[in-house]
């Protein structure tokens, strides 16, 4: 009788796949875990208890098949395991490393309850589809039948490849309009490199366009094309632009020279990582290297600036934040790398305005938590008389990013908006009240999760196949 591969929490520990240490992983951007071994991958895969109600699977936004693909890969079975993995999420090994798991899957994982120790099914999840690329086992796009019907998506962050990419395999036309020179959006340059390496991103890219997507970049929507030419070129449109309008702080001094957007500085970054001609980077204005640096906010992009600041040379880097470590809405995660490459978090903590042209500091005031807010959280309050000034050379401000006024930058009246200018549409199918118009992912939600495009693109394009074959249920008829 075969012995059993699983149901190994009691007698193994939890073990990450092996950190480089802050010392040398702060002087490039390359991702700071190392690969699992296939043994290693195994043995951690071997901890999951298979458990009836698998919560990790039901807290998951693509309900991933995740004890089923553990088990395979305690098997020995990586080939299926990738099958399996794929089969429920168009790109496996970027949300391996980028979802948040420990608000989602290994969270919520049934062992982690019992005081075991979570699976550590994020690095399992990149390991299997890693080592699938390795082996050839990620086949090319190819549809069984190609149709007439055509889709324009506008955006290629991952709602919109996610889209783009279950279309493709449907056989229908896809082609995707982007402001950028390369696809990727977010992922390509907003995440930094040590989160993500660029050529998982681009590998992707081109498995879409080697599948017949077709990319029209350094194309804006509203100045380069119209959204009516759009519109009028294809059965359905899918609006998938996310939300990149920075929020901005109401405070004297914040248009000094030095006080710049998270957005702006992380993309700069990564263009230079892509080896691009920055000025901007080049001239000093969003390049960090011997400043002191103060990054405003608690997100996760705060965190991603505050670490890319580390890499490009600060003198020092501080992260103010207007609640406690508990309370902030960024990884844990992150927030323990960042202190680990020397980041310093100054907790309850707010800006109140800048000094100096170019900026030489932030004016900053003290905080602490009084009763639940709206949403239940503790809210900041002022502590009267504790302000001071933090110096600084570089202020980034991360407070977070809100919808761009879309009907009135593409002409298009009937799209319909709420009162924070993101998109009205279906959660599951993205149907919009706009003739032949969906929208998904963030421009849809608000600033979310890259998982959560995913899904969103995936569920979209689903409706839109069926749309089309009632149609031509309807036309045979």
């Amino acid at each position: 009788m075969a012995k059993q591969p699983m149901l190994k929490f009691t007698n193994i520990e939890r073990d990450m796949p092996e950190k480089r240490p802050p010392n040398l992983r702060k002087e490039d951007f390359n991702e700071i875990y190392a690969e699992y071994a296939e043994a290693k991958a195994k043995e951690q895969s071997s901890r999951c208890s298979q458990c009836g109600v698998p919560y990790c699977q039901t807290h998951c936004p693509l309900h991933n098949n995740i004890p089923d693909w553990l088990r395979m890969t305690a098997e020995g079975r990586l080939q299926e395991a990738y099958e399996m993995s794929q089969a429920t999420n168009t790109f496996p090994e970027i949300c391996g490393r980028i979802c948040p798991q420990d608000r989602l899957c290994e969270g919520n994982c049934v062992i982690e309850s019992s005081g075991h120790g979570t699976v550590t099914i994020g690095s399992v999840e990149k390991y299997i589809t890693d080592t699938a690329w390795e082996n050839g086992w990620v086949k090319p796009i190819v549809a069984n039948h190609e149709r007439t019907e055509s889709v324009g998506i506008i955006g290629a962050g991952p709602g919109g490849l996610a889209a783009a990419d279950f279309l493709r395999r449907a056989g229908v036309q896809v082609t995707v309009y982007d402001r950028y020179d390369r696809a990727g959006g977010l992922m390509t340059y907003g995440i930094p490199g040590f989160k993500l390496e660029k050529d998982v991103v681009m590998r992707r890219n081109k498995q879409l366009e080697e599948g017949g997507v077709t990319f029209k970049l350094n194309c804006a929507v509203g100045e380069d094309i119209s959204f009516d030419d759009i519109r009028k070129a294809h059965d359905a449109v899918i609006i998938a632009t996310g939300v990149y309008k920075s929020r901005d702080l109401a405070a004297p001094g914040v248009g000094a020279e030095g006080v710049v957007r998270a957005i702006d500085f992380l993309t700069v970054s990564n263009k230079k990582s892509f080896g691009d001609d920055v000025p901007a980077f080049e001239d000093g204005s969003l390049n960090a290297e011997g400043k002191r640096v103060v990054v405003i906010g608690g997100g996760d992009t705060a965190m991603d600036c505050v670490r890319t600041s580390i890499r490009q040379g600060a003198t020092s880097v501080k992260c103010l934040y207007r609640r406690d470590r508990a309370n902030m809405p960024g990884s844990q995660r992150e927030v323990a790398n960042a202190e680990e490459e020397g980041v310093v978090f100054e907790w309850l903590t707010a800006p109140k305005g800048f000094v100096g042209e170019p900026v030489t500091g932030v004016m900053v005031q003290k905080m602490r938590l009084g009763q639940p807010d709206a949403t239940g959280r503790q809210a900041p309050e002022i502590i009267e008389g504790s302000d001071y000034v933090e110096e600084a050379d570089l202020v980034i401000m991360a407070l977070g990013f809100e919808a761009e006024d879309l009907p009135t930058l593409w002409n298009c009246s009937d799209l319909p908006v709420n009162r924070w200018g993101t998109v009205k549409a279906d959660y599951v199918t993205g149907r919009t009240e706009a003739e032949g118009v969906f929208a998904v992912g963030d421009i849809v939600r608000g600033a979310s999760l890259v998982v959560w495009a995913i899904k969103d693109g995936r569920d979209c394009a689903e409706a839109i196949i069926e749309q089309f074959n009632g149609s031509a249920a309807v036309a045979a008829e």
